[in-house]
């Protein structure tokens, strides 16, 4: 039995979900996502929660029963509250500005790295050496903050590069005379 695959996703005050086969729909104050399940599970709403159960208790459909309860558990929060990324930028000169809808990195590079953000994401940088990325799709929130850190990834000697707010950097001792 999975643990997490028994418990209900509740929907919040302003949020729906229509089911469709395999497919559901959640709207919300922030947007509209869907999610189509495999044919392993069933999805049911009732009493303002959404439930999944397995077809069967075959290997697959235990796997697809977890996961497919957490996917709808993330468009629930996506559509309700959202997904957030922070990135801090640590270097002498390296600095980021927003231009319209292209993020501006300035990070030791012969050129300036213009990233153009794309749709159903927005990113802000309140400070020069601070950016946010938000949105309702958590998977492509994550991508794009991991996209933007890939341009100067964090070194171990000096901390340089671009980080996550909340990821540590082991530092190296550098070599010694």
């Amino acid at each position: 039995m999975s643990r997490i695959g028994k418990k209900p996703v509740d929907l919040p005050s302003g949020v729906t979900a229509t089911v469709s086969g395999q497919s559901i729909e959640i709207k919300g104050p922030k947007g509209t996502r869907s999610f189509t399940a495999t044919d392993d599970v069933t999805m049911t709403v009732e009493d303002n929660a959404v439930s999944i159960m397995p077809r069967g208790m075959s290997k697959r459909a235990r796997q697809q029963w977890g996961m497919s309860r957490t996917m709808v558990a993330n468009l629930v929060t996506g559509v309700t509250d959202g997904f957030k990324k922070e990135l801090e930028i640590n270097g002498v000169g390296y600095r980021a500005q927003m231009t319209g809808n292209v993020l501006k990195l300035n990070l030791g590079l012969s050129h300036d790295v213009n990233f153009d953000v794309p749709e159903g994401v927005t990113v802000t940088a309140p400070k020069q050496t601070e950016i946010i990325v938000e949105g309702i799709d958590e998977q492509l929130v994550g991508q794009v903050a991991a996209n933007i850190r890939a341009w100067r990834k964090p070194e171990p000697y000096k901390g340089k590069g671009i980080k996550y707010k909340d990821e540590y950097i082991f530092r190296k001792e550098g070599k010694k005379k």
